[in-house]
């Protein structure tokens, strides 16, 4: 947590020298409850209140918190499809939540009733609107997915 703390320091210095504004994507490939991990009594987003953050999860009970406005206010959460959550995804958009999912060749206009937004040609989820599929083109390893995690177009 100290070093992750240095970290965001000066890439928010970095930011500030190149007139940017500073946004962090805690998550890559993990899913770690960053509310919850404290450093000095304070998680990363009271440490940085003037930042904003944002990851995709997984995990219903961080989406819920984060629909009912209880995770800090510069934290959004964007809940990812995959194979073994389909039947959240209808609780999810139901809330007024946001899901990414990923589809195969192309995005559609819609999916499952929802507008579908382009999650490709940006990163930063915290700009989309509201209650919206985010849509995301089979890449790499996905290309040959059997799984059900790509969804195949109707």
């Amino acid at each position: 947590m100290a070093q992750l703390v240095k970290e965001i320091s000066s890439g928010i210095k970095s930011a500030e020298r190149k007139n940017l504004v500073p946004c962090f994507r805690l998550n890559l490939t993990s899913d770690l409850p960053w509310e919850k991990i404290l450093l000095n009594g304070k998680n990363v987003f009271d440490l940085f209140p003037s930042v904003q953050f944002y990851d995709y999860t997984k995990h219903v009970a961080r989406m819920s918190l984060f629909l009912a406005d209880e995770l800090p206010s510069n934290y959004h959460l964007t809940f990812s499809r995959s194979e073994s959550n389909e039947p959240l995804v209808d609780a999810m958009l139901a809330s007024g939540g946001n899901v990414a999912v990923v589809f195969r060749g192309e995005l559609p206009a819609s999916w499952k009733g929802k507008r579908v937004v382009s999650g490709d040609e940006s990163d930063l989820r915290f700009k989309d609107p509201k209650n919206v599929v985010v849509g995301l083109v089979e890449k790499g390893r996905a290309k040959k997915d059997s799984s059900g995690f790509v969804v195949e177009p109707v």
